[in-house]
């Protein structure tokens, strides 16, 4: 059986270099894409020119303008970066089927079966990178590997305009000079954790105590291990075929603050609901899962009565798992998530003549928000509370 071929395509800078290509005056300087710096809005992307002077994304805007005060504001523009976005994965499925969108501007994709027609893995890679430069006129880091975290390592290791490829039998050498961070699920307060512990680097993690890292980290360990040596079995899943959607997010601090909590909550349901919408289907479950600090990892999910891909539907179930039924009792949280499942093609029936009003109008509002998101990104939340956490 061949080795699996796995390319992972970033686009460089998406949405600042987006409106480079459709403004050139803009062609050299600090493009900052989140709002205005005088609002609460954060940064969504950042051109390279911006990220010299420290500006980077999910920063608050006004930060960013205390770092980069000549630095260029624009508020998103949703509707086209998911433009440029689908004439990239048009691209990509001229190579191969099995394309695994992970947001609008980068991929996983499995070009093992498609060697023989279109040559090997790092040919195409090169003619996709080649295609997207001419076709569309933007820059893409790509790396080549035989998985997937090893694929992401590659395209992150020499942005921008980056080509890295990893084989199977240096990858472990090349891991082990890296720091910790660069391990998927290893994020800003795992890593401060570990290099608290004197692990610093993959090999610092490799020679520590197996049994001692299982012992606090329970199977986060195993994953992080398995990781450690190049090893990562997941498969490239297809968008249609994806059998769940879900949306997680990891704090830079643990929360304890229930109205915080909740607020993350709804506007994760929120996100998740839109990317249904967006992928035409309808889930019949929904679960929560919530991480404390001891790495310890609950999961609760429940079975609707009918499937949905309402934000009203999928926020109430979710907020009925996390006060009923997570048993948090006022800990703290370093990571919440929501994830909906069983998802069915939304079967097209006559409308009701006596259709409940308050389903209307959730649908419309639902309408409304997701073409608002369209056109500005995450600028509008609906009203669920006290707004505390930046994201």
């Amino acid at each position: 059986m061949p080795e699996q071929a796995i390319l992972h395509v970033d686009m460089d800078a998406f949405y600042a270099s987006v409106e480079v290509l459709d403004d050139p005056s803009l062609q050299g300087k600090a493009v900052i894409v989140g709002g205005s710096p005088e609002g609460r809005g954060v940064v969504s992307a950042a051109s390279y020119e911006a990220r010299a002077f420290g500006v980077h994304s999910a920063m608050p805007t006004g930060q960013a303008y205390r770092l980069c005060p000549q630095g260029v504001f624009l508020h998103p523009r949703m509707e086209r970066y998911v433009e440029i976005s689908r004439r990239i994965q048009a691209i990509f499925t001229a190579f191969t089927p099995l394309v695994e969108p992970i947001s609008v501007d980068e991929a996983f994709l499995d070009v093992t079966g498609c060697r023989r027609l279109f040559g090997s893995a790092v040919q195409i890679g090169h003619t996709i990178k080649r295609r997207i430069a001419a076709e569309i006129g933007l820059t893409a880091s790509v790396g080549v590997a035989p998985n997937k975290f090893l694929a992401k390592l590659g395209s992150d290791l020499e942005k921008p305009d980056g080509f890295v490829v990893i084989e199977r039998e240096g990858a472990v050498a090349l891991l082990a000079s890296l720091p910790v961070g660069r391990l998927w699920g290893v994020g800003r307060v795992t890593e401060r954790e570990l290099n608290r512990q004197g692990i610093t680097t993959v090999a610092d993690l490799l020679a520590a105590p197996r049994q001692a890292l299982l012992d606090r980290y329970g199977d986060h360990a195993a994953h992080l291990l398995e990781l450690a040596v190049g090893h990562d079995e997941r498969p490239v899943v297809p968008d249609h075929e994806a059998r769940s959607i879900g949306n997680e997010i990891t704090f830079a601090e643990d929360i304890g603050d229930s109205d915080e909590l909740q607020v993350i909550l709804d506007q994760l349901a929120a996100k998740v609901a839109r990317r249904l919408r967006q992928a035409e289907r309808l889930a019949r479950t929904v679960s929560i899962k919530a991480r404390y600090p001891d790495f310890t990892t609950h999961t609760r999910a429940t079975t609707l009565a009918e499937s949905t891909d309402s934000s009203a539907e999928i926020r109430a179930a979710a907020r009925r798992l996390f006060t009923r039924q997570l048993g948090r009792r006022g800990r703290k949280l370093r990571l919440l998530g929501v994830t909906v499942a069983k998802l069915c093609q939304p079967v097209i029936t006559q409308p009701e003549l006596f259709a409940d009003p308050v389903s209307e109008r959730e649908r419309t509002l639902d309408r409304v928000l997701d073409d608002v998101h369209g056109k500005y990104g995450d600028l509008l939340q609906r009203g669920a509370g006290r707004r505390r956490h930046r994201r």
